[in-house]
């Protein structure tokens, strides 16, 4: 199967704006679960100068600066991706790792440390972590399934453009959020058992065929032995063809597309459009 984006963002100011460097995340991964065939990316106006580099999570991002007052900084990518993972449990989970709390072997344990960090979480949170692990008797792959299952017949879904994710807290308490409220959600609950958990920003196949259509969010968790696993709490699965993964980090600002700043008085506007194709014979 194969996926084909197009994705524009247009930022526009009130008044002549100098950007300052920014950061470009648009770039979708090649790994075991989906095989980057093209892509290309246009910004204007043109950076005066550009990098491209590996972040701490891997991602592809491309550093930009520029010289030139401007009005409006646009952005576009197209790229078409083969999807080669049908099965989201292609694999086999053994030994300690079956069992909650998850625990890791030294040095995986101590790279691993942010992702599993929740000395942030609130205490309702980890009441809620420690309720879906028991009715899950504690075993790794049953909360998982869960725990993407219970928030999403728990939560409704919301429609937020633009804005930070919420914390996990105020989503648990509302029972609902965007799809980057549900992930953070579901990434602390999986802190909480132990298990690594980052953000993931991405799209998915069912943009296809939605009149407006966004960016999506979903989590990662890092199982021993099997790398890291991608669950939708947004959708209620565990993710497969259906999702194509751009960027990824233990905390959203590290997986946002676009991060940047500008100086200049101004007030800015953003504007947003995605076509997304899927050719399943492909």
């Amino acid at each position: 199967m194969k996926i084909s984006v197009t994705h524009s963002t247009v930022y526009r100011y009130e008044f002549p704006v100098y950007l300052e460097p920014h950061i470009f995340r648009l770039r979708p991964r090649t790994h075991g679960a989906q095989r980057l065939l093209a892509f290309e990316i246009q910004i204007t106006p043109a950076p005066a100068g550009t990098t491209e580099c590996l972040d701490q999570d891997g991602n592809v991002a491309l550093n930009a600066w520029f010289d030139k007052p401007t009005r409006e900084l646009s952005v576009q990518s197209q790229f078409t991706v083969e999807m080669l993972r049908p099965n989201p449990f292609d694999y086999v989970i053994i030994g300690e790792s079956l069992n909650l709390p998850l625990w890791y072997r030294e040095p995986l344990c101590a790279a691993l440390a942010p992702y599993r960090n929740d000395t942030h979480v609130a205490e309702a949170v980890k009441q809620y972590a420690q309720a879906v692990g028991a009715g899950a008797q504690f075993n790794t792959l049953s909360f998982l399934v869960a725990l993407s299952k219970e928030i999403f017949t728990t939560c409704n879904q919301v429609i937020r453009p633009s804005g930070p994710p919420w914390p996990s807290d105020q989503t648990l308490s509302l029972k609902e959020g965007s799809c980057r409220d549900l992930a953070v959600l579901f990434c602390d609950v999986c802190r909480v058992m132990g298990i690594a958990a980052r953000f993931v920003s991405g799209y998915e196949c069912a943009a296809a065929s939605c009149q407006e259509s966004y960016m999506h969010a979903w989590a990662e968790v890092y199982l021993p032995g099997i790398g890291w696993r991608g669950y939708d709490p947004s959708r209620g699965v565990a993710v497969s063809n259906g999702h194509v993964a751009v960027a990824a980090g233990f905390d959203p600002d590290l997986a946002a597309p676009v991060a940047g700043w500008y100086s200049g008085g101004s007030r800015s506007q953003m504007e947003a459009s995605l076509s997304l194709k899927v050719d399943d014979a492909g």
